[in-house]
């Protein structure tokens, strides 16, 4: 038993390196490509990479590997190896030239060059999601953690002594239930309404427990 778990810690511990390193790898190998497009088009190249390797799988996926399409953006292909509905590109680069294109096609993302800056790519993460780029709704949250875990934001044309600002801190403020609380008592005593309260904490019913946990 203590073979198998130490076999399994070690297998966890290698595929975590080895998916590290493969991101990294396509990190040395595309990160001038993305660096000359911020260059050219002055969006920050920290969300070109990100976005690539989020929609690649750091250019392994089906995809990239068979139709060079690093960007998960649909259309035509010639490919006799898979049947796929996404873009088929002759160059990997002709994807990442692609997807400038796609952005500046689209009168929501278009918008986003002259909205926000080079280096500001929380913005630019929320604002292509908001274009309808991609249908999850933590695909801008997703694509930022690949930009803080890898620190792409290093590529991004940044002012001398640029300091990130700081994100918001959402505060929950729970509410501990005591007997003879009702819900409509604990809503009037915190200025909000039981409907407001059943929603935010997904009840069925206005029936409480002693001890119950409610989020205010």
């Amino acid at each position: 038993m203590v073979k198998k778990i130490f076999l399994l810690c070690f297998l966890c511990v290698n595929f975590g390196a080895y998916a590290q390193s493969v991101t990294e790898n396509y990190i040395d190998e595309h990160k001038e490509t993305a660096i000359a497009l911020m260059n050219e088009h002055h969006l920050p190249a920290s969300i070109i990479l990100a976005v690539a390797i989020h929609e690649s799988a750091s250019g392994t996926s089906k995809i990239a590997r068979y139709l060079n399409n690093h960007f998960g953006l649909k259309g035509p292909n010639n490919s006799t190896q898979i049947k796929s509905a996404y873009r088929g590109f002759d160059e990997i680069d002709d994807s990442y030239h692609y997807f400038i294109s796609f952005l500046k096609n689209r009168p929501k993302m278009n918008e986003l060059f002259d909205q926000f800056t080079e280096y500001d790519y929380k913005n630019w993460a929320r604002g292509i999601q908001r274009g309808g780029y991609a249908a999850s709704r933590t695909w801008a949250s997703q694509v930022m953690a690949l930009i803080k875990k890898y620190n792409l934001q290093q590529f991004d044309n940044r002012p001398d002594g640029y300091i990130e600002p700081l994100e918001p801190v959402t505060v929950i403020k729970l509410y501990n239930v005591k007997k003879g609380d009702t819900l409509s008592l604990i809503a009037k005593k915190h200025q909000t309404t039981t409907k407001k309260l059943m929603l935010k904490n997904h009840l069925k019913t206005t029936v409480l427990r002693i001890g119950q946990k409610l989020e205010l």
